[in-house]
């Protein structure tokens, strides 16, 4: 087996995933509209026409291809698992895009693929960076920590995925952050992983904000894959800062985490918590998510998911700016500002559709 520089990987697995990805895509749009695995527009979709919801099978393949081919499984032990998990996720995914699964069903899935991670692949937290004086936890609190961030991160970019761009927006944005970080704090097989991500990311990204002949939506199979490509990164993150001696490691990795990912955490509970206030499932679909709140401020898609995207920069760079100020202090300010952020955003929607009602009323 030959083994190539890391310079030279790093360069070819984000080529290889980004070309494996885009070449593939006209072929599954041309396969999706033969068979007619499309999404079609209804009360609460954003799209008023049939689009192929077959876009993440193309970030499968790309992602693993380039995935198998670059990434030494000697430096990133972990990786024949993550690939195991990948495919879990992807046939649950896919199930769900060609014929819906039932929440329950999805949730098995999502479970076995955070277990192999975890039991098998050692893909957890063991370190929470004295957050409230705590620094290493023991195996089951490891266990269930893991396993509760890994289901919400997919979930939450699952949710999110509702606008052209925005769950691969997020994924890029996330990507290239860990990314970076990885290469500067010399990490350089990590960055490798980001790299394959970011490659798939980028090749789905055209087709997803195009409105040509090749359109297509990354689906549940999709939105599932990114989720879980960026809850590995996550966990790579907190678990190297926790033992790094880089200049570059942060002393509040755990909040800056968070920052990162933001916008689909924050949007996850604020449907959650609208949902149940009114007596519904919080499962249930809808249209308050932040990216409709932006539709309805009168943006187009690709205006919202450019506006959300500076949001969710600027929340990282506040939190690697204050990253001294200790964990706790940390998650307290970008909870407020996003908190504040969302009540602003509530208010514009709602002084809109006051607007809108009083108009109506003068009409004759």
């Amino acid at each position: 087996m030959v083994t190539l520089p890391s310079e030279i990987a790093l360069y070819l697995t984000f080529l290889v995933s980004f070309i494996v990805t885009y070449l593939s895509i006209p072929s599954i749009v041309r396969v999706a509209r033969q068979k007619k695995f499309f999404d079609n527009p209804s009360h609460r979709r954003s799209h008023l026409q049939q689009i192929p919801t077959l876009g993440g099978v193309a970030i499968f393949a790309g992602f693993t291809v380039a995935a198998g081919s670059f990434i030494r499984f000697d430096f990133v032990p972990s990786m024949q698992y993550i690939l195991v998990a990948c495919i879990i996720i992807f046939f649950i995914g896919l199930k769900d895009d060609i014929q819906i699964l039932a929440p329950h069903k999805k949730l098995i899935g999502q479970i076995t693929a955070a277990l192999v991670l975890i039991i098998f692949g050692n893909v957890n937290f063991t370190n929470i960076h004295g957050f409230f004086g705590i620094y290493e936890i023991n195996a089951i609190s490891s266990l269930f920590l893991t396993l509760f961030v890994i289901i919400v991160i997919i979930n939450s970019l699952n949710l999110i995925d509702g606008i052209d761009g925005l769950a691969s927006s997020v994924g890029i944005l996330g990507t290239i952050f860990f990314g970076v970080w990885f290469y500067i704090s010399g990490n350089i097989e990590y960055c490798i992983f980001s790299a394959t991500v970011l490659g798939s990311l980028l090749g789905f990204f055209r087709f997803n904000v195009s409105n040509k002949e090749f359109k297509i939506f990354m689906g549940d199979t999709g939105s599932m894959l990114v989720g879980l490509l960026l809850v590995v990164q996550v966990i790579f993150f907190n678990e190297l800062n926790a033992v790094s001696v880089s200049s570059f490691a942060f002393k509040s990795a755990p909040a800056v985490s968070i920052a990162v990912l933001i916008i689909p955490l924050c949007d996850t509970l604020r449907v959650f918590i609208i949902r149940m206030s009114r007596g519904r499932s919080p499962f249930v679909a809808d249209k308050n998510h932040l990216h409709h709140c932006m539709l309805k401020l009168g943006f187009k898609h690709v205006q919202a998911t450019l506006l959300i995207v500076l949001v969710n920069t600027f929340f990282i760079v506040l939190a690697v700016l204050l990253q001294n100020i200790g964990i706790l202090w940390l998650l307290l300010i970008i909870i407020t500002t996003a908190t504040s952020f969302l009540l602003v955003l509530e208010y514009l929607v709602r002084e809109r559709n006051n607007n809108r009602e009083q108009q109506k009323k003068k009409l004759p």
